[in-house]
């Protein structure tokens, strides 16, 4: 299973600032996303993802500069989401360096734009989706009813999508339940956040998911990353 770190970037700069050694007063912090990029790769990390804060209130691409400085100083896949939902946004991020998108789950909603954007980017798309129950029910479907999560999965894989991207908030996620959809969905899964230790990346490894999306726990340095890399061989 991957462990892939997340940074949240806003205004060209991470939300976050990264010092894993901040408790010792080891290292040197930075907010800059492509030297904390450069950092995790540099420790194994084999994908990148970003967040688009800015782009995800815009509606569009807001932080492409940095995603091509990101680009500049790694080599390895990135995967953007905010503002990704269209043809044009996910064409300018991939111009700017991503290879990977995620658009939000309002495309569900949406299977026209949901074809508009597989057809740029393919199997490289990915639908992010809140598996917890009360979220999807107070979604302004345009539908009789809310879907469930499995059956709304199950749609996205009809149309054509081939990786989903689970966000927990801060929720801890059910192990069983997420076993039990790898085994029925034809989709690569993976969790994005969410409350987890070693033990809970185990759970997810053994569960056949195909990555964890870790932003804040990594960059504080509150989950050691080459422990996670560990959890989850």
């Amino acid at each position: 299973m991957l462990v892939v770190p997340s940074i949240d970037v806003a205004n060209g700069r991470s939300r976050l600032v990264y010092w894993p050694g901040a408790s010792a007063g080891v290292g040197s912090p930075t907010d800059r996303p492509d030297r904390i990029a450069e950092r995790f790769v540099e420790a194994g990390a084999t994908l990148i993802h970003i967040v688009d804060m800015d782009g995800a209130r815009a509606g569009h691409p807001a932080n492409l500069e940095a995603l091509g400085r990101v680009a500049s100083r790694v080599a390895v896949p990135l995967q953007v989401a905010g503002g990704m939902e269209g043809a044009d946004n996910i064409r300018l991020a991939f111009a700017a360096g991503a290879t990977r998108v995620v658009v939000s789950m309002a495309v569900a909603d949406r299977p026209e734009l949901l074809h508009e954007c597989l057809e740029v980017a393919g199997d490289w798309l990915a639908v992010g989706l809140d598996p917890r129950p009360d979220r999807i029910a107070a979604y302004p479907w345009h539908r009789p009813a809310p879907p469930s999560l499995v059956d709304l999965a199950g749609e996205l894989v009809d149309h054509g999508v081939r990786r989903l991207v689970l966000s927990h908030g801060g929720a801890v996620p059910d192990l069983g339940f997420l076993a039990g959809l790898a085994r029925t969905i034809r989709v690569e899964l993976f969790v994005a956040g969410g409350s987890v230790d070693l033990d809970a990346i185990k759970g997810l490894r053994d569960a056949a998911i195909a990555g964890i999306i870790l932003g804040e726990p990594l960059l504080s340095g509150a989950l050691d990353f080459a422990k996670a890399l560990e959890a989850a061989a």
